[in-house]
């Protein structure tokens, strides 16, 4: 790697002027990517929810559907109503009122069960289809132009809604992210660094890196809102290590061959490369497990977040090295001393003192597994969203008024007999907490003649070889209670049609119960033994892998267990990747200190210098990393209103903290009660 360190210097200004030109392709890539505003998407396609999907789009040109609350109008004006609804681009079929019966016809010779589905107390409702997706751009826009032609006494209610305010709510934040990442990582290390400006031009070659996996992103077809909100910061916090590292690494060089700088400097990339490839290496292993969950927003997630930690790398030994030598002058003038004192005393404190964080380990163990297995989680995704949203104040003014939460759909045969289908109507509408069912032979068989029902309504409930019936629900989706619900209706569509299915937000979220649930220990599992694998062939040990991922998993567990005694509920995905993420990406700071230990202990060094020397002179590192890391994510955990965002974002800030305590004064303590275990199952240690 010397030569090509040489290679790197001498072509300087080449590499910083083809990584300048590479940011044009990178940022229209960027801006091209499409953006999944929808987490239920992400759910595997062979599960019936999803195929049912698939047959709405295939058979009935239908994809999304809301309801629309009108309150306080007459029926001319709702009718006023509905017609423009009718007209928007992107709405397939609005059911109301007049789509069952003349306008002419009174409301009061209605049947009450199709009265108390549209009219209560004084709101109407109508029910909307879309002709596409839930998070298509054409359904986002119809939700938009919806909003735009009707007044402040209509309520948009559902997912689509939903799927739209968070899309709007996410690009007014994501760019916030970016700035108080940006901001407070530059602050952490100008003060923990020796130099003033040198975070900027750590920031300069993050940044660039980051445009250029983002812009990858656009080969990829789509990613996810939480995935481009995330990556950024993630990618930033990940990868600081490697510059820091270089930096270190270079004036070190710098020291060694007399002030040559790109002597140094060529020697400082070959020397990054090759740590920072193990390092790196161990990080991607972390996001390429989130690849094995079925429920593909991990698989979304682990692909990007696996390409920004390559792209970092590459950045970190090209257009870092070239930045730092052209401005070298600039840097030289705004150095300072680091404000992190010298280590040895600690480190020497604490080795000294390991029993007493042997206890620590073991009191604090059980009950951080208790809160790690006790901590709760919700999947009702619009729940900690803010109260201000538009589809949020609808989706309460449905429950309030209408007394309805989920809307479900059911999808049967279109040549079951209108028998068949008016009996299973009438047990779905026995099911606890259903509100009405609503079908075309259900209609058929009220007392409304037959040839009063519009063809249109026919068309819009039976196409193909399929038919559509609604259900609505009082329960609110993701609770026991509506899963409870959402079973017993399946069971009771199956009794009748075998090929029959459950379909809407509530059946998929009780799908993406039981899919996450099996995710998190297969994420779990696979992220631990890849780690495993690469520090046992790392180390040549057996040993250091179980105390190396031990430690790190202590730290998850403390981290994921604390919201149990705070009384905090997090996002489903949060117990998924966090873990993860954070053994993938913290791990480092544990083989930090375990390499130097690895080298004394095999040069003849005594066990007990050989920790004391090798906690010394990680400590300052382990610090620098962790704050980096907990800056970049820090603010935008207080910052976003999306608590999807928000939970994750304080979780790695936390996870960064809690593994930078534990691997300072817990490893050192581990290393010290099992060094004779790790001196018999590690290859060439020798006393």
């Amino acid at each position: 790697m010397i030569k090509v360190g040489k290679k790197i210097v001498k072509y300087r200004i080449t590499i910083l002027i083809i990584g300048i030109l590479l940011l044009i392709p990178s940022v229209l890539g960027y801006l091209k990517t499409r953006v999944n505003y929808d987490i239920l998407y992400y759910l595997p396609g062979n599960i019936d929810t999803m195929k049912g999907q698939d047959i709405l789009i295939d058979e009935f040109q239908k994809g999304a559907f809301a309801m629309e609350i009108v309150d306080g109008m007459t029926t001319k004006e709702a009718a006023d109503v509905k017609q423009k609804i009718e007209q928007v681009d992107g709405v397939a079929d609005v059911i109301w009122y007049d789509s069952i019966a003349d306008l002419s016809m009174p409301i009061s010779e209605l049947p009450d069960n199709l009265k108390d589905v549209f009219y209560k107390d004084d709101a109407t409702l109508m029910a909307i289809f879309f002709d596409d997706t839930t998070s298509a751009d054409s359904t986002m826009d119809a939700i938009k132009e919806i909003r735009s032609v009707t007044n402040e006494q209509c309520y948009l209610s559902g997912m689509s809604a939903v799927v739209t305010d968070i899309k709007n709510l996410s690009e007014k934040e994501m760019p916030i992210y970016v700035l108080i990442a940006v901001v407070l990582s530059c602050i952490v290390l100008s003060i923990f660094t020796d130099c003033w400006v040198l975070p900027i031009f750590f920031m300069l070659s993050i940044g660039m890196a980051i445009v250029y996996n983002m812009g990858s992103n656009y080969f990829l077809g789509q990613i996810s809102y939480i995935t481009k909100a995330l990556s950024a910061v993630l990618q930033l916090g990940v990868t600081m290590d490697y510059s820091i590292f270089l930096w270190h690494s270079y004036q070190e060089n710098k020291q060694r061959f007399d002030g040559d700088k790109e002597r140094a400097m060529a020697h400082a990339i070959s020397n990054t490369f090759t740590s920072v490839i193990g390092s790196s290496i161990t990080t991607v292993a972390g996001f390429i497990a989130l690849c094995f969950m079925s429920f593909t927003l991990g698989r979304d997630l682990g692909v990007v977040m696996a390409k920004g930690v390559v792209f970092g790398v590459i950045s970190c030994v090209t257009i870092l090295p070239s930045l730092l030598l052209v401005f070298d002058k600039a840097i030289e003038k705004t150095t300072h001393r680091s404000i992190i004192p010298p280590m040895e005393k600690p480190a020497k404190w604490i080795t000294k003192h390991f029993k007493v964080f042997v206890v620590v380990f073991l009191v604090v163990l059980v009950p951080a597994l208790i809160g790690y297995t006790k901590t709760d989680v919700y999947y009702n995704l619009d729940s900690t969203l803010p109260k201000y949203l538009a589809s949020i104040k609808a989706n309460d003014k449905l429950a309030d008024t209408f007394d309805m939460n989920a809307t479900d759909m059911v999808l049967v045969k279109s040549d079951m007999s209108a028998k068949d289908a008016k009996a299973m109507l009438k047990e779905i509408k026995k099911v606890k907490g259903v509100k009405f069912a609503l079908g075309l032979d259900d209609l058929l068989g009220s007392s409304i003649p037959r040839d009063i029902i519009p063809s249109e309504l026919t068309e819009t409930l039976k196409q193909g070889n399929w038919q559509l019936m609604l259900v609505q629900s009082e329960y609110k989706v993701a609770s026991d209670e509506v899963n409870e619900q959402c079973t017993t209706i399946n069971d009771i569509v199956k009794k009748y049609d075998d090929t029959g299915m459950l379909i809407g937000e509530a059946p998929c979220t009780k799908d993406l119960i039981t899919i996450t649930d099996k995710d998190f220990k297969v994420v779990s599992a696979v992220s631990i033994v890849a780690i495993f694998i690469i520090i046992a062939f790392v180390f040549k040990s057996i040993s250091l892998p179980v105390i190396l991922v031990s430690v790190i998993e202590f730290a998850i567990f403390i981290n994921l267990g604390i919201p149990y005694y705070t009384h905090t509920t997090l996002p489903f995905i949060a117990s998924i990747v966090i873990g993860t993420i954070q053994l993938g990406a913290t791990v480092d700071y544990a083989i930090l200190m375990t390499t130097r230990y690895w080298k004394e202990r095999s040069k003849g060094c005594e066990k007990k210098e050989a920790i004391r020397i090798a906690l010394g002179s990680s400590i300052s590192s382990v610090i620098v990393s962790a704050l980096g890391f907990f800056a970049a994510t820090f603010g935008v955990g207080l910052y976003s209103d999306i608590d999807m965002i928000s939970s994750l974002c304080t979780l790695m800030s936390r996870g960064a903290l809690i593994s930078m305590f534990v691997v300072i004064f817990i490893l050192p303590s581990m290393l010290m009660v099992f060094d004779k275990v790790i001196y018999k199952t590690t290859k060439k240690m020798k006393v």
